[in-house]
């Protein structure tokens, strides 16, 4: 199976050009979901003109099977809980209670990592794109949608590169639209589709974070 992009670079240039076509600009807001989404998230705000933040994010994963998420935890509190699947693994109430604490230590440290004292973008009024390197069962997303709706945006546009065949259904009544380059109908995970899917550092974050916000600044003088 051959990739679809060579790495979250390209992915985010070829996003920005969908994204076009949804009269996304200068006033956007792209919140990059941390931490692979951030590099696709820079591609698409430099594409754009439009401004870059983060919206942390935490996949709440099942015990001894950490890539499965059972729910997600987003900056500002919000909580997405996939019940189907805590049944199915026969997760208890404390273990999932267990597994929360410690993504909502960690949700807390990215976000004083990443933007230290300087607050969130504002985005009251304003259209804002969600944007992640790929999405698989959707769980990081849908709390995300969940803490930016409690920010009343305008519009939330869903922005991936990559996502399972139909799964927009689920964001129906959670984003005003869900944009993806594509969805082919053998999906196993995210990675599946870059040729190169190397880990995207917190270093990494930061360094992309301080390059938009510079350039914002002598934009402004």
């Amino acid at each position: 199976m051959f990739a679809l992009f060579k790495d979250r670079n390209e992915a985010g240039r070829l996003l920005a050009a969908r994204l076009r076509n949804e009269g996304c600009g200068k006033q956007t807001v792209v919140l990059g979901l941390p931490r692979g989404g951030v590099p696709v998230a820079s591609e698409v705000a430099s594409a754009l003109g439009a401004e870059l933040d983060v919206l942390p994010v935490r996949k709440i994963g099942v015990p001894g099977h950490g890539e499965l998420a059972m729910g997600a935890i987003a900056s500002g509190g919000a909580l997405h809980v996939e019940h189907d699947t805590m049944e199915a693994a026969l997760v208890t109430q404390a273990q999932f209670d267990a597994v929360l604490a410690r993504e909502r230590a960690e949700l807390t440290r990215r976000e004083a990592a990443y933007r230290g004292d300087r607050p969130p973008a504002s985005v009251e009024g304003r259209t804002v794109l969600l944007v992640d390197d790929g999405l698989a069962t959707g769980s990081t997303m849908k709390a995300a949608i969940l803490a930016l709706r409690a920010r009343h945006p305008a519009r939330i546009i869903a922005a991936l590169p990559v996502a399972p065949a139909g799964i927009e259904a689920q964001f129906e009544d959670l984003a005003d639209d869900f944009v993806c380059v594509a969805q082919p109908a053998l999906f196993f995970s995210v990675g599946q589709h870059y040729e190169d899917f190397g880990e995207t550092t917190d270093d990494d974050v930061r360094a992309l974070l301080k390059r938009a916000w510079n350039d914002n600044a002598g934009q402004a003088r």
